[in-house]
């Protein structure tokens, strides 16, 4: 006795049901993997060329109730902005922060600014620096 197959002879009927899924599905992550691409590229082409300016802490002196930070701000001619700086005390708890303006048409900016904190500091760091 012989038993008859119950599949139809293949690529008689034309693709299943399955492989139309299995080709959607994958038409469908391709383009959704191009768009997340490109909001990738496109979020961090904005944070690295339009960050106008950026700073850094050279030195911090700390002392019981205020911390001077000696900063120094690169920014393009004629941009305003602000950096944010915070002091921590020896927990890592935050005693103090502010942020710091920096205006004119000056590119480079050398400058000793004063935290007053609410305890005493064992460190300054910058949080970061915004233009307006």
């Amino acid at each position: 006795m012989t038993t008859a197959s119950t599949r139809p002879p293949e690529g008689r009927y034309g693709r299943s049901s399955d492989q139309r899924a299995d080709r959607m599905l994958k038409i469908i992550g391709a383009v959704l993997g191009v768009v997340m691409l490109g909001l990738l590229g496109w979020f961090g082409y904005h944070y690295v060329v339009k960050n106008e300016i950026s700073g850094e802490v050279i030195s911090f002196d700390a002392g019981e109730k205020s911390v001077r930070v000696h900063l120094e701000v690169h920014k393009d001619a004629g941009t305003d902005g602000y950096c944010t700086v915070r002091s921590v005390d020896s927990t890592r708890a935050e005693v103090g922060r502010a942020d710091f303006r920096f205006d004119g048409d000056e590119t480079r900016i050398d400058e000793v600014v004063t935290l007053r904190t609410t305890g005493k500091a064992i460190s300054a760091e910058l949080i970061g620096c915004h233009a307006d």
